[in-house]
This record gives structure tokens, sequence and C-alpha cells, in this order.
């Protein structure tokens, strides 16, 4: 179960690292389209950074979720041997 937790953080580490992997190109090729303002003046900088803090907020709960869902099943056969 070790290796499925630790598969599924590095998943997850993929994921986030796409994400702000883009964040970090657009930037820097393109910080212009970063001024924009497309929601109530807000630009997308701000707009797309706490996109990512959200971003990661989420994927710490799935990880807790998908980790744990097999945690239970394991700790209850152990206890009743």
């Amino acid at each position: 179960m070790q290796t499925r937790n630790t598969r599924m953080g590095i998943i997850l580490f993929a994921v986030y690292l796409v994400l702000y992997g883009g964040f970090v190109l657009i930037n820097t090729f393109s910080p212009e389209s970063m001024e924009a303002t497309p929601i109530a003046g807000i630009n997308v900088a701000i707009l797309y950074g706490f996109g990512l803090i959200v971003a990661a907020f989420i994927m710490a709960l799935l990880y807790g979720f998908l980790c744990d869902s097999d945690d239970g099943e394991a700790s209850s056969t152990e206890d009743d041997q």
C-alpha cells in the first residue's frame, strides 16, 4: 500500500508541477497576458495564483482521502488478530 500512496503522491505532484510551470512560463514569455483583467478588475496573475493555492489544497484533500480510505481496512484487520 505504501507504493500505491507514493505513486499517488508523485502523480499529484506532477499535475501541480504542470500547473505551476504554466504559471511561470506565461509570466516569462507573455507577461502582458497576465495583466489582463477578465473578472471584476482582478488581473490574471492574481487569479492564477489563487487558483494554484486552491488546487494545492484540493490535491492535498484528495491525497488524504485516497490514501486514508485503504488504511481503515488494513487497520481493522490488524485489530482483529
